[in-house]
């Protein structure tokens, strides 16, 4: 299916999807938070995405973003609402089902957000996940 054409993201964006996600950005982990009933993208203990439901049973996508940016998608886009449990401000939630975004926009709102956090986290922080080389034996 072409990019630009709206897709049921809610079939495509899974706990799997995430996981791979994951692998695209240096120090990042993906689990499952049961306390929550959702799937976290973290980076130096700090979470960056969430992939869960809200209080009507939706599926969402919560990430971090500009605050200028998030209030533009949310008065541009019906499917983007202020952060799910989190502050309103900084987070972004997108109703997959309901939106028109593509697999690749979404992709784009996760690595902002992985931008935001990393560059959140201490210099010393940032040196450990970046020099972490895989041990050769």
């Amino acid at each position: 299916m072409p990019d630009s054409q709206p897709i049921a993201l809610d079939a495509v964006i899974t706990a799997e999807w995430l996981t791979q996600a994951a692998t695209q950005f240096v120090g990042a982990e993906c689990y499952y938070k049961v306390e929550w009933e959702a799937e976290i993208l973290a980076v130096g203990g700090k979470q960056f995405a969430r992939l869960g439901t809200d209080n009507t049973g939706r599926h969402i996508l919560t990430v971090k973003g500009d605050p200028l940016e998030n209030e533009a998608l949310c008065q541009e886009f019906t499917a983007v609402v202020p952060g799910y449990y989190s502050n309103k401000r900084h987070w972004i939630s997108v109703i997959l089902a309901e939106t028109s975004f593509s697999e690749a926009r979404i992709q784009e709102l996760i690595a902002e957000s992985y931008r935001l956090v990393f560059g959140s986290l201490t210099k010393k922080m940032q040196s450990e996940l970046t020099n972490e080389l895989p041990r050769v034996d």
